[in-house]
């Protein structure tokens, strides 16, 4: 099913969308017969909350749907029931003035579960919440799976035992897997769940910015968790063993809620091996076949992984030009392409490389962010001109066989985030592969760079890998602090420049 997704989209919920969203419900609660909302409640809800009420739709048609409303909570008492809440189901409870959220329902249809879907529908919940200065969000959450324990513990403990996982619940390890704890149980919280003994948790999660007032739209994430793959160059016997690897290091950045993945250039080198008996600019066209199902499976992974995956580079065969180029799979399915402009003498010399042609910013769910490969990297009025476009986060897929060509791409990389006061992300690969022509030996630390100013480290290095050992390497950058550095830096690079002397500019 992930190959056949072009979109998925994330929109505010309308009365015109009632009659499919009927239908998903009906599936959703199909132990609960007649358990859906009516279309008069469904327009209640979006005339007085509108952004309380949002949908995810792929491919255009309904796949989710999160509906929930504001309560003065201090009004409610801690022990009440679904009923209580919704105001008879009228939702006369809801208050603009409010200071919780209250998640009324939230489903997602069955053919599109294992996508990891229902969590963006609470990470817009946790944007809004925060972006409305609410002081968290609670919920009632059912226990689906309570009826098969109930004859031989309590409530309480089938949750201890939930939270041990020395028992499944779908929905309550939903909850706790997405950082919200559990406060209370609520008895006779909704009347006709016979599956949770119309037992209910009360959840919670709490907005650690709530005294900080903001107005600041939700599109774009402010913290960013970047995940590095320093990847260990060996031998697979096919490229199905390769994605095999490629997927266990997206699960493990995904784990820790990484934004961004980012591979290192010709990740993929190690399948010339089985060319290694031609030329190396024969070996590597072959290569170049690989390139289209690559990206597609990348593709693939980061819808699966709700991750923005940059694909460091691989070579690309435009009618009989060979080019270094990569792709960004952003996590809504859609695909974007870099390329590698400047091209190394061994690129040119020994494969008959290309440089490209095109150098521009991408637009992400977590703001503007540009790619340079390797050698690009040591070019500055490449990261100048992305920093004039708005780039916020530069990342840099490298291969350097050497320390010395290491440190190049080291230096200049921290270099560019002082300069274009803007994060660096630079990962390479490390090991060797005596098998494969001119790809012997690789020597890489992977790096998270920042500005020198006093709101970052003093050494510019947020976060490093060690030294040629296969690792991820997690970091988050706050892009507010580029804000406040570009106002109040104790030196503004980017609006200090004299360009009453000078300019840059694309030809």
């Amino acid at each position: 099913m992930i190959r056949n997704i072009e979109n998925i989209e994330l929109q505010f919920l309308t009365v015109e969308d009632y009659t499919e969203l009927k239908e998903v419900m009906i599936e959703a609660y199909a132990t609960m017969p007649g358990s859906y909302w009516k279309e008069s409640q469904i327009k209640t809800l979006v005339e007085k909350f509108p952004e309380g009420q949002v949908i995810i739709k792929v491919n255009g048609q309904l796949a989710g749907c999160a509906l929930s409303i504001i309560l003065d909570y201090n009004q409610f008492d801690d022990h009440h029931t679904y009923q209580d809440i919704t105001g008879n189901f009228t939702f006369s409870t809801h208050n603009n003035r409010g200071d919780v959220l209250y998640g009324i329902d939230v489903f997602i249809k069955q053919e599109y579960r294992g996508l990891r879907l229902g969590r963006r529908l609470y990470d817009y919940r946790k944007e809004l919440t925060e972006k409305l200065n609410l002081r968290g969000i609670a919920f009632g959450g059912r226990i689906p799976n309570y009826h098969k324990y109930a004859e031989q513990m309590s409530p309480k403990e089938y949750i201890d035992s939930v939270r041990r996982k020395e028992i499944h619940d779908p929905v309550l390890n939903f909850q706790i897997s997405n950082d919200f704890h559990p406060s209370k149980i609520l008895k006779g919280y909704l009347e006709g769940d016979n599956a949770s003994g119309e037992f209910a948790v009360l959840l919670e999660w709490d907005n650690i910015y709530y005294e900080k007032k903001t107005n600041k739209a939700i599109s774009n994430k402010k913290v960013i968790r970047l995940g590095l793959i320093q990847w260990q160059m060996r031998l697979y016997k096919d490229m199905e063993e390769l994605m095999q690897q490629a997927e266990f290091f997206i699960d493990s950045v995904s784990a820790y809620r990484s934004d961004f993945a980012l591979f290192p250039e010709f990740f993929n080198a190690p399948l010339m091996a089985d060319h290694n008996h031609m030329s190396e600019s024969q070996a590597i066209r072959e290569l170049a076949a690989y390139t289209p199902t690559i990206v597609k499976k990348f593709s693939e992974f980061a819808i699966s992984y709700n991750i923005n995956i940059i694909t460091g580079s691989m070579p690309e065969l435009r009618g009989d030009l060979l080019y270094n180029v990569g792709y960004l799979c952003k996590r809504d399915g859609t695909t974007e392409r870099y390329e590698k402009l400047h091209v190394t003498p061994d690129e040119a010399k020994v494969w008959g490389m290309q440089g490209g042609n095109e150098l521009k910013t991408f637009d992400t769910d977590c703001g503007k962010i540009g790619v340079l490969i390797c050698y690009d990297s040591e070019f500055p009025e490449l990261s100048r001109i992305l920093a004039d476009e708005g780039m916020d986060i530069l990342f840099v897929p490298f291969l350097t066989d050497t320390q010395n060509g290491y440190s190049r791409v080291r230096h200049c990389a921290q270099a560019r985030a002082i300069e274009n006061e803007c994060y660096v992300a630079i990962a390479g690969s490390v090991g060797n592969l005596p098998k494969v022509h001119n790809m012997d030996i690789q020597f890489a630390q992977s790096m998270v760079f920042t500005p020198c100013d006093f709101a970052f480290p003093a050494n510019g290095i947020k976060a490093e890998a060690t030294t040629n050992t296969e690792m991820i390497l997690i970091a988050d950058v706050d892009i507010d602090m580029l804000r406040e550095l570009n106002q109040f830096g104790s030196v503004r690079n980017l609006r200090d420049r004299r360009k009453d002397l000078f300019e840059l500019r694309k030809k």
